[in-house]
């Protein structure tokens, strides 16, 4: 299935509040503007308020009719996510699209979260998934039910879950554990689906992935590239997403398709069209096989319902 599809073939989301994850720059802002421009009620979740006031504004500009805010969200901190959860629900009885789009790329060298975990594996998986548990009464309100579209990634095909070193205190490697974050995403896409079914509860979860869309996300907090390798790692994968990728706002395209289009499926994975699904129109995506597992993705929920102290189940 390959579709030409643009954000203007989505319905109209008048009456819906949106929340999208990361929602200052990159995937994060085009996706809140495309569902803006769809009349959706849209939250910008992001660390950082300054860049949360210069995203409003410039999509203020984009859609003056529109109906945009920001909350501050660090998905590094369960403390953050529970303050963010508590603070929505005293404004919104329901969130009908959750985006979590939020993410960190091949941080050099290993740090942590203020929770202990590794700052990848933290930010990219456990923090969406406690946010997505903390939502869960908000996305069951809705009349229609919630999407809940989680951002993978190509780099998931690579992925492997080290469940002896999760948090990478004995093995660390910049894009292994990016990898392994982002394997872990899909499957909580997947997994949140069957949870969904299982339990009778209004959510559809679909997974989306953008291709090699150039974002800043390999500069993002602080990531700059300790090392020559490193150097020449990091300018190598600029220059081929530059000649191969294609913009953030064609990479977003998979992820609004997911939280929108009418055709997309429940447990359904997108990405681009074009060779290595690195560019193009929306398609069905490949899921690795490691994705599918059940029995993998029952031990990754458990372990992770154990970390973050919350329960999706």
């Amino acid at each position: 299935m390959t579709v030409q599809w643009d954000i203007t073939q989505a319905p109209r989301l008048k009456g819906q509040v949106a929340v999208v994850t990361g929602a200052t720059g990159g995937l994060g802002y085009a996706t809140a503007q495309g569902l803006l421009a769809r009349g959706a009620e849209v939250i910008l979740a992001g660390r950082n308020p300054a860049k949360g006031a210069a995203a409003l504004e410039r999509l203020r500009v984009a859609c003056p009719d529109g109906t945009v805010d920001f909350m501050t969200l660090d998905l590094a901190s369960l403390h953050s996510i529970a303050d963010f959860t508590q603070n929505l629900s005293g404004r919104t009885g329901t969130v009908d699209i959750l985006v979590n789009n939020a993410g960190i790329m091949g941080v050099p060298r290993r740090q942590e979260t203020v929770d202990g975990f590794e700052l990848q594996f933290g930010t990219n998986f456990l923090g969406p998934f406690a946010l997505t548990a903390r939502l869960r009464p908000l996305l069951c309100a809705g009349r229609n039910g919630a999407r809940v579209v989680t951002v993978a990634s190509l780099a998931a095909l690579e992925g492997r879950l080290v469940f002896d070193d999760l948090q990478a205190r004995h093995s660390y490697t910049p894009f292994g554990a990016y990898r392994q974050s982002k394997l872990a995403d899909l499957i909580l896409a997947l997994e949140l689906d069957r949870q969904a079914r299982q339990h009778g509860w209004p959510i559809h979860s679909i997974a989306a992935h953008p291709g090699w869309a150039m974002t800043d996300i390999a500069t993002s907090r602080s990531t700059s590239p300790q090392g020559l390798r490193e150097r020449l790692l990091r300018r190598a994968t600029r220059v081929a997403f530059t000649l191969m990728g294609q913009s953030a706002e064609r990479g977003a395209l998979p992820i609004l398709f997911a939280a929108t289009a009418p055709q997309a499926r429940d447990g359904g994975y997108y990405g681009p069209d074009g060779w290595g699904e690195r560019r193009g129109n929306v398609t069905e995506a490949v899921v690795p096989p490691a994705a599918r597992d059940l029995q993998l993705a029952q031990r990754l929920w458990q372990v992770s319902e154990r970390l973050t102290g919350t329960v999706l189940s």
